[in-house]
């Protein structure tokens, strides 16, 4: 998994309360196991028509978006169903970070499985942040995950928290295939010990 640590980037704009995980990559779409390719239909019911044509109003077909790194988004995101894809799509259009007041729990942990920084803010300080994203892609947002500071294009900080934990998997880009690879040497130690012990196992 990507490493997390400081991330300086455009970001867009999405007040939109509750937005959900079949918004985020809908559920004809969960049909591949793999993490790459799902980028282009994130947001598909929002991006594209009836047709498969960009909706220009969507925040992120507006050219100023378009390379979008970080999101600014209302209250709940990614409420609803359970679905990993959800962080994919995420990722592999190009998203390291979404900032809101509150997650749904489910998502919120499968972001950091997936190399992105969920950062829970005060309404007071996303209503700036929201405001700074406004502003295109001339305002670049900094998330700095080893201090947990967001800054605004004009300076302005605010200073998130975070569990150790997922802050050091996030910083070493260690998913839960990482964090037991950690534990090799100790797990080829025990497998040693177990068949010296216990040979007909």
């Amino acid at each position: 998994m990507e490493k997390f640590e400081k991330l300086t980037g455009i970001a867009a704009p999405m007040p939109l309360m509750n937005i959900d995980t079949d918004m985020i990559i809908p559920k004809q779409f969960l049909k591949t196991i793999k993490r790459s390719g799902l980028g282009a239909n994130l947001f598909d019911e929002m991006r594209f028509d009836d047709d498969g044509k960009e909706i220009p109003d969507f925040v992120l077909n507006k050219p100023q978006y378009r390379e979008a790194e970080i999101l600014v988004a209302g209250d709940n995101f990614g409420c609803g169903s359970s679905r990993e894809h959800a962080p994919w799509a995420l990722k592999d259009f190009g998203i390291r970070a979404v900032i809101s007041t509150s997650f749904a729990d489910i998502f919120y942990n499968n972001c950091f499985k997936n190399g992105i920084l969920p950062i829970v803010l005060p309404r007071e300080a996303v209503n700036v942040l929201m405001k700074d994203a406004e502003k295109g892609s001339n305002a670049r947002m900094t998330v700095d995950l080893e201090n947990q500071v967001v800054t605004t294009s004009d300076g302005g900080s605010f200073a998130f928290e975070l569990d150790s934990f997922k802050k050091h998997c996030l910083m070493n880009g260690l998913d839960d295939i990482g964090l037991t690879m950690e534990k090799a040497a100790a797990i080829d130690t025990f497998e040693s010990q177990a068949a010296q012990a216990r040979p007909w196992v």
